[in-house]
């Protein structure tokens, strides 16, 4: 990480961060897919990016990759049923950070359907403010998605972190001006800690 002043605000990604999926089965599986074949044609570029950018409903970016998998609909509402779940050591971080009076926004690309799962996962209240790529209709690493991140927590972007387990995010993170950090793990949060400015 690029060390400058210390951060006064902290933009936290959700899943890979926040969220982690511990699934073992494979829903794919059943139906003679590959393991993971969802997803990955979820994440192609002519899908991933209208339903990221509130072009699509969530449901719509179902339907999309039932038609380019030949899975039946219905699996794709089950493999769509596991939300995953909050990664307690991290949750208990942001609340840290939140006590010390440093602002904590979860940035994220997501479907339209962000908050409901939030409310799913009891994270309802958990981060000053929620950016949602589907909301402000771009996506991270764009420069206006950080714009928009940043003035959410009425910080300046050299004030900002990112904590972002893509690296891809990361250095467009850095690209716009922010400071920016890989997450690979719960060790990683002493790191983000000294970057943070005393509350």
């Amino acid at each position: 990480m690029n060390r400058r002043k210390p951060a006064r605000a902290l933009l936290i990604d959700l899943d890979g961060v926040v969220r982690r999926y511990e699934r073992v089965e494979s829903i794919e599986a059943k139906y003679g897919l590959p393991d993971g074949a969802f997803l990955e044609t979820g994440l192609e570029w002519t899908r991933y990016v209208p339903a990221v950018t509130g072009a699509w409903t969530r449901a719509q970016w179902l339907d999309a990759i039932a038609d380019a998998t030949g899975a039946p609909r219905h699996a794709l509402d089950e493999w769509d049923a596991y939300r995953g779940v909050v990664d307690q050591d991290v949750l208990a971080f942001v609340r840290e950070i939140r006590a010390r009076g440093i602002p904590v926004g979860l940035a994220t690309n997501a479907t339209d359907d962000l908050r409901e799962d939030l409310s799913k996962l009891d994270l309802d209240g958990e981060f000053d403010t929620v950016i949602s790529s589907a909301e402000v209709g771009s996506f991270k690493p764009s420069r206006e998605f950080f714009a928009s991140a940043c003035a959410a927590v009425g910080t300046g972007k050299e004030f900002c972190l990112l904590l972002d387990d893509t690296h891809r995010n990361v250095m467009g993170a850095r690209a716009a001006g922010l400071l920016a950090m890989r997450y690979t793990g719960v060790s990683d949060l002493h790191y983000v800690r000294s970057a943070l400015a005393t509350g």
